[in-house]
């Protein structure tokens, strides 16, 4: 695994923890020799993330629409920026130019980058370490309801535990060099539905 995607929000939010938490997984990212991708936004903890690697040596590769490179401020001294037509475009890339995915807090668009990335290891459209890192206990609610869709048999017990989850930069990164994707179930039976 040579680089990670890295989804956060572009906010900053109430509680300055959440940045302090993301500059310390760029800083990780850099250290163990990670290249960051991330969404190329200068502000909130996509800032933080990129700031992060930088300043510790990393190599920090940005995807941002067109349409946001200005209204998120694209982030200066980037080792890399590419522009993409759209929000899709951008998940798109940030996936083929990565070996995994780390989650940090965000809001519906954070949330909504995870669970595509997530579906598309479901639907063997990669095979690649999709987590979450829960730092603060921010995703306990999230965690808490995939559970229940699980107990509820409306999410598969191995589609489940695809999800890497850990409160822990370091403790997560370890898991994602070991991840074995699960054995894919074909749902449609040929000459059937």
């Amino acid at each position: 695994m040579k680089s990670i995607a890295v989804f956060c929000a572009s906010a900053v939010g109430i509680d300055d923890r959440y940045i302090t938490h993301a500059y310390a997984v760029g800083k990780a990212l850099a250290e163990k020799g990670y290249r960051l991708i991330y969404g190329g936004g200068g502000i909130g903890s996509m800032a933080a993330v990129a700031n992060g690697a930088l300043e510790n040596g990393g190599e920090v590769v940005g995807v941002i629409p067109h349409f946001l490179a200005k209204r998120e401020i694209a982030q200066k001294g980037l080792h890399e920026l590419i522009l993409v037509d759209s929000m899709h475009e951008r998940k798109m890339k940030m996936n083929e130019l990565s070996d995994g995915s780390i989650t940090l807090p965000g809001g519906f668009g954070t949330l909504e980058e995870f669970y595509e990335i997530i579906t598309w290891g479901q639907l063997g459209l990669h095979k690649k370490p999709s987590a979450l890192l829960n730092v603060e206990g921010y995703y306990d609610h999230l965690i808490a309801q995939m559970e229940h869709m699980k107990t509820q048999g409306l999410l598969k017990e191995k589609y489940h535990d695809m999800i890497l989850i850990e409160n822990d930069i370091f403790q997560l990164l370890e898991r994602m060099e070991s991840y074995q994707h699960p054995e894919l179930e074909q749902w449609l039976k040929k000459g059937g539905s």
